[in-house]
């Protein structure tokens, strides 16, 4: 009984810290918005050749972020990935933009989906999906943006990373 009691300890003495450190606010180069600022909708880029831009020091990997309303590591216009045969197929999320800040109401992170309230679910592109490793589903503030650039796919903005990742739609 000892024993038990004395893993239970030594786990929650370990975990606590971790579990903190995870939500404090960063955690990544560049992370956060002051204040929790919410950004101005992404711009349409006018080539479909345009690569991602990013800011110097960020290339090679980076994690796409926003800072003073500017997307940056956006993926090309043109990118096959986001080629869809149905775009929409479950219709058009209404309640996108900056006017509109969730908590997730419920996530599996199994399937990578979640849902805001309301019952709007979505699903994060599966290359996108790591990059979401270290947001807080159950604490962290988010904001749907339609993608410009991409027919058919939304932006999830993570408001205390600063960061974005793909999402589809999947209706109610």
């Amino acid at each position: 009984m000892k024993t038990v009691l004395a893993l239970a300890v030594a786990a929650a003495v370990i975990m606590v810290p971790l579990s903190a450190q995870g939500r404090a606010g960063g955690g990544r180069p560049g992370g956060g918005r002051p204040g929790g600022e919410i950004p101005r909708e992404p711009s349409r880029r006018e080539s479909p050749n345009a690569r991602p831009e990013w800011e110097h020091g960020r290339e090679g990997g980076a994690i796409p972020y926003v800072r003073g309303d500017h997307w940056y590591g956006h993926a090309a216009p043109n990118d096959p990935r986001f080629q869809l045969a149905r775009p929409f197929e479950h219709g058009r999320f209404g309640l996108a933009g900056p006017g509109h800040v969730y908590s997730v109401a419920r996530v599996d992170l199994g399937a990578r989906r979640f849902w805001l309230p309301g019952g709007f679910g979505f699903e994060i592109a599966t290359w996108d999906w790591a990059l979401t490793a270290p947001w807080c589903w159950d604490c962290d503030q988010f904001v749907v943006y339609d993608d410009p650039d991409h027919i058919g796919w939304y932006l999830l903005y993570d408001v205390r990373f600063g960061e974005y990742v793909h999402v589809q739609y999947l209706g109610l």
